[in-house]
Protein backbone atom coordinates (compact mmCIF):
# COMPACT_ATOMS: atom_id res chain seq x y z
CA UNK A 1 0.00 0.00 0.00
CA UNK A 2 1.29 3.40 -0.99
CA UNK A 3 1.42 5.75 2.05
CA UNK A 4 0.83 8.72 -0.29
CA UNK A 5 -2.67 7.38 -0.89
CA UNK A 6 -3.57 6.95 2.79
CA UNK A 7 -5.04 10.45 3.09
CA UNK A 8 -7.77 9.57 0.56
CA UNK A 9 -8.97 6.69 2.71
CA UNK A 10 -8.47 8.59 5.98
CA UNK A 11 -10.52 11.60 4.86
CA UNK A 12 -13.47 9.55 3.58
CA UNK A 13 -16.57 10.43 5.56
CA UNK A 14 -18.78 8.01 3.70
CA UNK A 15 -18.04 4.50 2.41
CA UNK A 16 -15.13 4.03 4.85
CA UNK A 17 -15.49 0.24 5.23
CA UNK A 18 -16.21 -0.28 1.54
CA UNK A 19 -13.18 1.75 0.47
CA UNK A 20 -10.90 -0.13 2.84
CA UNK A 21 -12.10 -3.49 1.51
CA UNK A 22 -11.70 -2.35 -2.11
CA UNK A 23 -8.19 -1.11 -1.35
CA UNK A 24 -7.15 -4.43 0.14
CA UNK A 25 -8.69 -6.26 -2.82
CA UNK A 26 -6.85 -4.08 -5.37
CA UNK A 27 -3.53 -4.55 -3.62
CA UNK A 28 -4.10 -8.32 -3.47
CA UNK A 29 -4.26 -8.38 -7.29
CA UNK A 30 -0.62 -7.42 -7.81
CA UNK A 31 -1.37 -3.88 -8.94
CA UNK A 32 0.68 -0.83 -8.00
CA UNK A 33 -1.23 1.71 -5.93
CA UNK A 34 -0.87 5.36 -6.89
CA UNK A 35 -2.77 8.62 -6.57
CA UNK A 36 -4.07 10.13 -9.80
CA UNK A 37 -6.76 12.75 -10.27
CA UNK A 38 -7.02 12.84 -6.47
CA UNK A 39 -8.23 9.22 -6.23
CA UNK A 40 -6.55 5.83 -5.72
CA UNK A 41 -5.47 4.42 -9.06
CA UNK A 42 -4.11 0.92 -9.59
CA UNK A 43 -1.60 0.23 -12.34
CA UNK A 44 0.04 -2.68 -14.05
CA UNK A 45 3.50 -1.84 -15.40
CA UNK A 46 2.63 1.89 -15.43
CA UNK A 47 -0.66 1.35 -17.27
CA UNK A 48 -3.85 2.42 -15.50
CA UNK A 49 -6.11 -0.57 -14.88
CA UNK A 50 -8.70 0.48 -12.31
CA UNK A 51 -9.43 3.27 -9.86
CA UNK A 52 -11.59 3.66 -6.78
CA UNK A 53 -13.97 6.58 -6.47
CA UNK A 54 -17.00 7.60 -4.48
CA UNK A 55 -20.31 9.24 -5.16
CA UNK A 56 -23.20 10.23 -2.95
CA UNK A 57 -25.19 7.03 -3.54
CA UNK A 58 -22.41 4.51 -4.11
CA UNK A 59 -18.71 3.82 -4.25
CA UNK A 60 -17.20 2.24 -7.33
CA UNK A 61 -14.24 0.85 -9.11
CA UNK A 62 -13.71 2.07 -12.65
CA UNK A 63 -11.98 -0.03 -15.27
CA UNK A 64 -10.18 2.24 -17.75
CA UNK A 65 -10.73 -0.19 -20.63
CA UNK A 66 -13.92 -1.66 -19.25
CA UNK A 67 -15.56 -1.63 -22.69
CA UNK A 68 -13.12 -4.38 -23.68
CA UNK A 69 -14.00 -6.65 -20.75
CA UNK A 70 -16.29 -9.59 -21.53
CA UNK A 71 -18.66 -8.67 -18.65
CA UNK A 72 -20.41 -12.04 -18.72
CA UNK A 73 -22.06 -11.18 -15.39
CA UNK A 74 -23.49 -7.97 -16.84
CA UNK A 75 -22.31 -5.95 -13.86
CA UNK A 76 -20.37 -3.14 -15.54
CA UNK A 77 -22.04 0.23 -15.99
CA UNK A 78 -21.38 2.86 -18.62
CA UNK A 79 -21.67 6.10 -16.63
CA UNK A 80 -23.12 8.13 -19.50
CA UNK A 81 -23.74 7.50 -23.19
CA UNK A 82 -20.66 9.61 -23.98
CA UNK A 83 -18.23 7.46 -21.97
CA UNK A 84 -16.57 5.21 -24.52
CA UNK A 85 -13.87 3.18 -22.74
CA UNK A 86 -14.40 3.19 -18.98
CA UNK A 87 -16.92 1.06 -17.11
CA UNK A 88 -17.89 1.10 -13.44
CA UNK A 89 -18.70 -1.60 -10.94
CA UNK A 90 -20.83 0.00 -8.19
CA UNK A 91 -21.29 -0.93 -4.53
CA UNK A 92 -23.57 0.29 -1.75
CA UNK A 93 -22.28 -1.89 1.11
CA UNK A 94 -19.38 -4.12 2.16
CA UNK A 95 -21.48 -7.27 1.80
CA UNK A 96 -21.76 -6.70 -1.97
CA UNK A 97 -17.99 -6.36 -2.25
CA UNK A 98 -17.41 -9.54 -0.24
CA UNK A 99 -19.92 -11.49 -2.34
CA UNK A 100 -18.44 -10.21 -5.59
CA UNK A 101 -14.78 -10.47 -4.59
CA UNK A 102 -13.99 -13.49 -6.80
CA UNK A 103 -15.74 -11.83 -9.75
CA UNK A 104 -13.93 -8.52 -9.15
CA UNK A 105 -10.60 -10.35 -9.16
CA UNK A 106 -11.56 -12.13 -12.39
CA UNK A 107 -12.36 -8.80 -14.05
CA UNK A 108 -9.09 -7.30 -12.82
CA UNK A 109 -7.12 -10.27 -14.19
CA UNK A 110 -8.88 -9.88 -17.53
CA UNK A 111 -8.12 -6.12 -17.52
CA UNK A 112 -4.44 -6.90 -16.93
CA UNK A 113 -4.47 -9.40 -19.82
CA UNK A 114 -6.05 -6.76 -22.07
CA UNK A 115 -3.23 -4.39 -21.14
CA UNK A 116 -0.55 -7.05 -21.72
CA UNK A 117 -2.03 -7.75 -25.15
CA UNK A 118 -1.88 -4.04 -25.99
CA UNK A 119 -5.57 -3.88 -26.87
CA UNK A 120 -7.07 -0.43 -27.42
CA UNK A 121 -10.61 0.87 -27.32
CA UNK A 122 -11.77 2.09 -30.72
CA UNK A 123 -13.03 5.60 -30.08
CA UNK A 124 -15.64 7.36 -32.15
CA UNK A 125 -14.06 9.81 -34.56
CA UNK A 126 -14.75 13.50 -34.00
CA UNK A 127 -16.58 13.61 -37.34
CA UNK A 128 -19.10 11.09 -35.98
CA UNK A 129 -20.33 13.48 -33.29
CA UNK A 130 -23.38 15.57 -34.15
CA UNK A 131 -22.75 19.27 -34.70
CA UNK A 132 -25.68 21.38 -33.49
CA UNK A 133 -27.24 23.57 -36.17
CA UNK A 134 -26.52 26.67 -34.07
CA UNK A 135 -22.81 25.89 -34.09
CA UNK A 136 -22.78 25.02 -37.80
CA UNK A 137 -24.31 28.43 -38.47
CA UNK A 138 -21.66 30.21 -36.35
CA UNK A 139 -18.86 28.34 -38.14
CA UNK A 140 -20.27 29.44 -41.51
CA UNK A 141 -20.76 33.06 -40.37
CA UNK A 142 -17.32 33.39 -38.76
CA UNK A 143 -14.60 31.68 -40.84
CA UNK A 144 -11.90 32.47 -38.25
CA UNK A 145 -13.96 30.54 -35.65
CA UNK A 146 -14.14 27.57 -38.01
CA UNK A 147 -10.36 27.70 -38.53
CA UNK A 148 -9.74 27.96 -34.78
CA UNK A 149 -12.13 25.09 -34.02
CA UNK A 150 -10.54 22.84 -36.65
CA UNK A 151 -7.10 23.60 -35.17
CA UNK A 152 -8.15 22.23 -31.77
CA UNK A 153 -7.20 18.68 -30.82
CA UNK A 154 -9.89 16.07 -31.52
CA UNK A 155 -10.52 15.70 -27.78
CA UNK A 156 -11.13 19.41 -27.36
CA UNK A 157 -13.42 19.44 -30.37
CA UNK A 158 -15.44 16.54 -28.95
CA UNK A 159 -15.76 18.27 -25.57
CA UNK A 160 -17.20 21.38 -27.21
CA UNK A 161 -19.57 19.38 -29.42
CA UNK A 162 -20.89 17.43 -26.43
CA UNK A 163 -21.24 20.66 -24.42
CA UNK A 164 -23.07 22.45 -27.23
CA UNK A 165 -25.34 19.49 -28.04
CA UNK A 166 -26.48 18.73 -24.49
CA UNK A 167 -29.21 21.37 -23.98
CA UNK A 168 -32.66 20.69 -25.36
CA UNK A 169 -33.46 24.32 -26.09
CA UNK A 170 -31.89 26.18 -28.98
CA UNK A 171 -31.48 29.36 -26.88
CA UNK A 172 -29.36 27.47 -24.34
CA UNK A 173 -27.22 25.93 -27.09
CA UNK A 174 -26.70 29.39 -28.60
CA UNK A 175 -25.79 30.84 -25.21
CA UNK A 176 -23.19 28.10 -24.63
CA UNK A 177 -21.69 28.70 -28.06
CA UNK A 178 -21.47 32.46 -27.47
CA UNK A 179 -19.78 31.94 -24.10
CA UNK A 180 -17.18 29.58 -25.59
CA UNK A 181 -16.30 31.43 -28.80
CA UNK A 182 -13.48 33.48 -27.25
CA UNK A 183 -11.95 30.37 -25.72
CA UNK A 184 -12.07 28.54 -29.06
CA UNK A 185 -10.52 31.53 -30.82
CA UNK A 186 -7.71 31.45 -28.24
CA UNK A 187 -7.04 27.77 -29.00
CA UNK A 188 -8.25 26.59 -25.61
CA UNK A 189 -10.35 23.59 -24.72
CA UNK A 190 -13.62 23.72 -22.82
CA UNK A 191 -11.97 23.08 -19.46
CA UNK A 192 -8.68 24.91 -20.06
CA UNK A 193 -8.01 27.84 -17.79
Amino acid sequence: MNPNVNFYFDKAKQWQQELEKLRILMNDCGLTEDLKWGVPCYNFEKSNIVLIHTFKDYCAILFFKGALLKDTSDILIQQTKNVQAARQMRFTNVREILELEPLIKTYIKEAIEIEKAGLKVEFKKTEEYPVPEEFKQKLEEIPVLKTAFEALTPGRQRAYLLHFSAPKQSATRQSRIEKCMEQILNGKGLNDV
